[in-house]
C-alpha cells in the first residue's frame, strides 16, 4: 500500500470567497478562521469572503492563504484522515508544519502574519519574477550565472517550468538571453517583489527574531522542507531553515520527487486552486493526485481513499 501526502499551495492561488462554504458548513474550519484573526489581528474572514483590495497584498495574502489552508485540512482530520509525509510550496511549507503538528495553529498564524509584512517591507524597487516555460534547468542556471547583476532561481516547479528572480534590470537580461537560446516563453509574473531571492535576507533575519518566540514540536509526522527538498529529522532544524526559505529556491520538483521515491502515490492538494496538481502532471503522471478545494470534495476524497485503501 502507498504512502498519502499533504501538499499545500504558495500565494499566488488566492481568491475572494475562498475557504467560505468551510467556515460555513464546518464548526472547526470556522474556528480556524477565527483563531486567524486573533492571531493576526486581522478580520481574516472578511480578508478571504468579501471584495476588497488587499487580498492580493503579500502581507495579507500569506494570513488569507494559511487560514483557508488549515481550515480545509481541520475537516480533513476530523474525518480521520491522516498523512504520512506532508509539504508546501513556499507559503504553504506552513500549511505542511500545521499537518504535521510541528507548530501550535496560534504559532503558525502569527509567525506567517508577521512574514508577510516582513516581505512586503523587504521589497526592494526594481525587483522582478518572471516563469520560464520549456528549457531545461541546468541552461536556465548557467545563463542566470553569467549575468552582470542578481538573477537566480526562485523556484524549480516542474520539468519545464523554472522561475527566476532577482533585480529588475538583470532579470530583464536573462529574460532576453533566455528566449535567445531557445525558452518556449518568458512570463514576467505579477508579483510586488523578487521572492526567493538573496535581495529578502533581511526578511528571513527579522522573521528569524519571531520564530523565537514560538514553539516548535518534534517532527512525528515527516515534513520536507522547501530549502533542501528532504526531509526534516530534528525540531531544531525548523526555524533555521524557515528564515533560509524566504530567500532561498523552492525546490519544489525535486519535493515531490522525493516522496515518490520513498513510496508516496497518493497526493492531496488542500487549499484554493489547482497549482500543485498542473505541477504534478509535469512531474509524475503515475501517481494519483486528489484536491480539497470545495467542502464536497472532502467526501469525494473519502471515497477515492476508501477505494484505494
Amino acid at each position: 500500500m502507498g504512502k498519502t501526502a499533504f501538499i499545500f499551495p504558495g500565494q499566488g492561488a488566492q481568491y475572494v470567497g475562498m475557504g467560505k462554504d468551510f467556515y460555513d458548513n464546518n464548526e472547526k474550519s470556522r474556528a480556524v478562521f477565527e483563531a486567524a484573526s486573533k492571531a493576526s489581528g486581522l478580520d481574516v474572514p472578511a480578508l478571504c469572503f468579501e471584495e476588497n483590495d488587499k487580498l492580493n497584498i503579500t502581507e495579507y495574502t500569506q494570513i488569507a492563504m494559511l487560514a483557508t489552508e488549515v481550515a480545509m485540512l481541520a475537516v480533513l482530520e476530523e474525518k480521520g484522515i491522516k498523512p504520512d509525509v506532508t509539504a508546501g510550496l513556499s507559503l504553504g511549507e506552513y500549511g505542511a508544519l500545521a499537518a504535521s503538528h510541528v507548530c501550535s495553529q496560534e504559532d503558525v498564524f502569527k509567525v506567517v502574519r508577521k512574514r508577510g509584512i516582513y516581505m512586503q517591507e523587504a521589497v526592494p524597487n526594481g525587483g522582478a519574477m518572471i516563469a520560464v516555460i520549456g528549457m531545461d534547468t541546468e541552461v536556465i542556471e548557467k545563463i542566470c550565472d553569467g549575468i552582470d547583476g542578481m538573477v537566480t532561481i526562485a523556484n524549480y516547479n516542474c520539468p519545464g517550468q523554472v522561475v527566476i528572480t532577482g533585480e529588475e534590470a538583470a532579470a530583464n537580461e536573462a529574460m532576453k538571453q533566455l528566449a535567445e537560446a531557445g525558452a518556449k516563453r518568458c512570463i514576467p509574473l505579477k508579483v510586488s517583489g523578487p521572492f526567493h531571492s538573496p535581495l529578502l535576507a533581511g526578511a528571513g533575519e527579522k522573521l528569524a527574531k519571531e520564530l523565537d518566540t514560538i514553539t516548535i514540536n518534534d517532527v512525528t509526522i515527516p515534513y520536507i522542507a522547501n530549502v533542501t527538498a528532504d526531509y526534516v529529522q530534528n525540531k531544531e532544524d525548523v526555524k533555521p531553515l524557515l528564515q533560509k526559505q524566504v530567500s532561498s529556491s523552492v525546490r519544489w520538483q525535486q519535493t515531490v520527487e522525493r516522496m515518490i521515491q520513498d513510496g508516496v502515490t497518493t497526493f492531496i492538494e488542500i487549499g484554493p486552486g489547482k497549482t500543485l496538481s498542473g505541477f504534478m502532471r509535469k512531474i509524475n503522471r503515475d501517481v494519483q493526485t486528489l484536491n480539497i478545494e470545495k467542502y464536497e470534495d472532502v467526501e469525494k476524497v473519502v471515497e477515492v481513499l476508501k477505494e484505494t485503501k
